[in-house]
């Protein structure tokens, strides 16, 4: 065993390890070493792939000496356990976004952590795509004076995909705010480097079929008069990859010809153990799984999360999946950004310096715990149709 990788055992075998898989298979400094799920066919799979234990228990998993790092990934509502349980065998967590359903949830996930001395960082989020790191470095040179204005936007069919009957309760952490606001709030605050004041919203619960939020708009302010707006839609009519050149959310091209794919499938299906059985079917185990291909792991352009422009005093900036379109008072160019020999190796990046070198992490649990809360706040400010005004409103830069 190679003790300079960072040994990854993996609580979840579902979605969400599905698509850190490329990353995992393709970056040097991983490895692999124990997977956990409740499902034996994804275990199964798990000990064929990789040869390497599959437990049924996240006890037994966080236990396994060769695990250095546990890559949480199971429901949302579980993460605040499974952290408790990996750090109380001193081991780093790694976990999926929203970081938890309750702030006091993530307080407890961040005393766990500190007690026990590991890392906790808290990914993938679509804030550690490098377009959104290197726009990132733009604002913080100075170079085109203080952020005022910066609009995020993302059309797609989020809520038309086959969901486990939990994703689509709100109060089980399901819906458009925790699984895809997690995202643009993450995004618009590394962008305005500084955290926002105040916030109002409204949610769009559109479909009785599925009672949970599909989208929303909101508004933030920051102390010094900037603002942010961003928009959600996941009902799957207009996609809004066709505005970032027909290049999809996890960097791969992508046909406008499979308009209404989604929605079409969701009408095949007769109940929720129907589509409850067809997600799984499609996940890492299941009969219709399908593992990572050449296209997954090389060639694609960066990630990104739908349009999204910052606008500072002296130029608006625009992150693109290849680069970074600059529009200044007399002249517009692009910077461009070689494509990622690795997909999400940013996430990587942040692990590895924290447990090897002991560098501190960005989207550590209070970083996480700070969006959680501007999503809660979301939630509470469509309900009572008011803004609302956000703790430690004094801002600050980030």
């Amino acid at each position: 065993m190679d003790k300079q990788k960072l040994r990854i055992g993996v609580v979840g075998l579902g979605r969400a390890f599905t698509l850190m898989l490329p990353t995992f298979l393709a970056d040097s400094r991983v490895e692999l070493v124990a997977g956990c799920d409740p499902r034996a066919a994804a275990r199964d799979q798990f000990t064929k792939d990789f040869s390497r234990p599959a437990y049924d228990s996240v006890e037994a998993l966080a236990a396994d000496r060769d695990v250095e790092v546990v890559y949480i990934a199971s429901p949302h509502q579980y993460h605040a356990q499974h952290t408790r349980i990996a750090a109380g065998h001193r081991k780093h967590v790694l976990v999926e976004k929203p970081m938890a359903l309750s702030l006091a949830e993530c307080d407890a996930m961040i005393g766990d952590c500190d007690q026990a001395g590991v890392h906790l960082l808290i990914g993938h989020c679509h804030s550690f795509d490098t377009p959104y790191l290197k726009t990132r470095e733009l604002v913080r040179s100075g170079r085109f004076g203080a952020v005022r204005m910066i609009h995020a936007l993302n059309f797609t069919d989020y809520l038309c995909r086959p969901r486990r009957p939990e994703e689509l309760q709100t109060s089980q952490g399901g819906g458009a705010v925790f699984s895809q606001a997690a995202h643009q709030v993450d995004i618009v605050r590394l962008l305005a480097c500084q955290e926002p004041e105040r916030v109002r919203s409204a949610l769009g619960n559109w479909d009785p079929s599925r009672p949970t939020e599909g989208a929303y708009s909101a508004l933030m302010w920051f102390h010094d008069g900037a603002y942010a707006s961003f928009n959600y839609n996941g009902y799957g009519h207009f996609d809004s990859d066709e505005w970032m050149g027909w290049t999809g959310e996890m960097g791969q091209r992508k046909s406008s010809e499979a308009y209404g794919n989604a929605r079409r499938r969701l009408k095949s299906i007769a109940n929720p153990e129907e589509e409850s059985a067809l997600k799984n079917a499609g996940t890492y185990g299941g009969s219709a799984y399908q593992p990572p291909g050449p296209e997954s792991l090389g060639g694609a352009l960066h990630q990104h999360f739908g349009p999204v422009l910052v606008s500072c005093e002296k130029a608006d900036l625009r992150p693109l999946p290849n680069g970074i379109s600059v529009y200044e008072d007399e002249e517009k160019y692009f910077i461009h950004i070689e494509p990622p020999k690795v997909p999400r190796a940013e996430v990587i990046d942040e692990l590895h310096a924290a447990v090897r070198t002991g560098a501190p992490c960005l989207h550590d649990g209070r970083w996480a715990r700070r969006t959680l809360e501007i999503c809660l706040a979301m939630i509470q400010s469509s309900n009572a149709s008011r803004d609302v005004v956000l703790s430690g409103a004094a801002g600050g830069e980030t």
